[in-house]
């Protein structure tokens, strides 16, 4: 099966700079760089980005990460090998990802229990 179309990086260029200052900016918002690297991983999943699906991992390893843990992001909900600040990270990205998949794409619930774990306003503030 041949791709329907070129690398996008190639076609537009100054799409991977926009990519590239969105990813400096969410480094720069307070979570650890592993959990960072694992909610990248699953926003690349679930956008069924190929490229991105094969990079993350690729980096993730050079940095660290378990085999266990990057191949179970996919899973994160019933794998073992997450800590719940992971995994509100985790079900925070799925909700952000599917914005449109939902009439409540961000539940008051997944945005608190984020709250509790990272510097992020309340619900309640919203």
């Amino acid at each position: 099966m041949e791709p329907r179309m070129r690398n996008i990086a190639t076609i537009y260029p100054e799409a991977v700079k926009a990519l590239q200052t969105l990813g400096a900016t969410a480094e720069k918002g307070g979570l650890p760089a592993e959990t960072l690297g694992l909610v990248h991983l699953r926003a690349s999943q679930i956008n069924g980005c190929s490229v991105c699906v094969d990079m993350h991992p690729r980096m993730l390893k050079k940095a660290g990460e378990t085999d266990e843990r990057l191949f179970a992001v996919a899973a994160w909900r019933d794998a073992r090998y997450f800590s719940d600040a992971d995994r509100v990270a985790l079900a925070l990205t799925e909700a952000a990802t599917r914005l449109s998949d939902r009439a409540d794409p961000v539940p008051d619930e997944v945005w608190d229990e984020a709250a509790r774990h990272y510097e992020v306003a309340s619900s309640a503030a919203w």
